[in-house]
Formats: structure tokens, C-alpha cells, sequence
């Protein structure tokens, strides 16, 4: 389309006159546009800035405010991804300290259920330990009964001996027995 109104600006336009050769004082001329194309060239210009301005500015503009506004929405969801990190890293945060005060119970928990363990286990021994006294002292007690019986018969039979020896006389059985069981029973209550 430019082009287009570029060639109707020249058709209107009056050709510009073949100039003869500059000379010194025309150098400068030739740097410098024909007055008929300035004119020409700022007609188009205003032409075409009159389309970009009606037609391409506003696409433009509409272009860089849908960008802004997915930029901000971007940000926006930015902001509450964020937000939701840190609200998620607080309940981590708290879920952390959470278990570690369960870990820190479960460590006191068996702390005590070991010492309950080891105070069953503690007071299992001593009534064991109190039933093999008990056991020992019953044996022992038995074991004197014992040697104490065998202890009067052998000393009943030396003291038979010696008294027959003695007395060179015989007594019957029974009464040497009686003999000798209160002569023990005398030594009996002597300790």
C-alpha cells in the first residue's frame, strides 16, 4: 500500500527540471533534497505515520497489554505458588517437629518400659534368690537332722562300748539305748 501512494505522490508531482552540472557554489545542493520530493516524501511520511498510527499502534498496544497482562498473571501465580510453598514448608516444618516430639515419646516410652523390664526382671532374681535361701536353708536344716541322727547313733554305740568296757557288764539293748538318748539330750541342752 505504501508503494502504491508513493507512486500516485509522484504522478501529481512536476518533474523537477534536469539541472545542468553544479558547479562550486551548487555542491551543497546536491546534498540537499529537491523541494518538490521533500515535499512528496513528507506527504507520504504523514500518510504512513497517519496508518501506523490508526491501525498499527493500537494492534501494537493491544499486543503489549495482553503480554502485561500474562506477565502479571505469571506474577500472580508466582506470588501464590510462593505463598503456597511456604505454607506447605510450615506444615513440613511443623510435621518435622511433630515427629520429633513423637520420636522424643517413644524414646521416653521405652526408656521406662526398659527400666519396668529391668525392675521385673530385677525382682524376679531376688525372689528367685529368696527361694534357693529358702531351698538351702530347708536342705541344710535337713542335712543337720540327718548327721545329727547319724551323729547320736555312732556316739550311742561308742559310749556302749565304753560303758561295757567300764562296767564289764552287760545291759540289755533298750537299756543302753535309753542310756545314751538321755545322756544326748543332756548334751543336747548343754549348748
Amino acid at each position: 500500500m505504501l508503494s502504491m501512494l508513493t507512486q500516485v505522490l509522484f504522478l501529481f508531482a512536476e518533474p523537477a527540471p534536469i539541472s545542468e552540472p553544479a558547479t562550486e557554489e551548487g555542491g551543497i545542493q546536491l546534498l540537499l533534497p529537491h523541494p518538490d520530493e521533500l515535499i512528496a516524501g513528507l506527504i507520504a511520511f504523514i500518510i504512513i505515520f497517519f496508518f501506523v498510527w490508526k491501525w498499527a499502534v493500537p494492534a501494537l498496544n493491544k499486543t503489549l497489554e495482553a503480554r502485561q497482562a500474562k506477565i502479571r498473571a505469571e506474577y500472580e501465580a508466582a506470588e501464590a505458588a510462593k505463598v503456597e510453598a511456604e505454607s506447605l514448608l510450615g506444615d513440613y516444618r511443623e510435621q518435622v517437629a511433630g515427629a520429633q516430639d513423637e520420636a522424643t515419646a517413644i524414646v521416653d516410652e521405652a526408656r521406662v518400659a526398659g527400666e519396668q523390664v529391668k525392675a521385673d526382671i530385677v525382682a524376679r532374681a531376688e525372689a528367685e534368690a529368696e527361694q534357693i535361701k529358702s531351698r538351702a536353708s530347708d536342705e541344710i536344716e535337713g542335712e543337720r537332722e540327718r548327721v545329727a541322727g547319724e551323729l547320736r547313733r555312732e556316739v550311742a554305740d561308742l559310749s556302749i562300748t565304753v560303758a561295757e568296757k567300764v562296767v564289764e557288764a552287760n545291759l540289755d539293748d533298750d537299756m543302753q539305748r535309753q542310756l545314751v538318748d538321755r545322756y544326748i539330750d543332756e548334751l543336747g541342752g548343754v549348748h
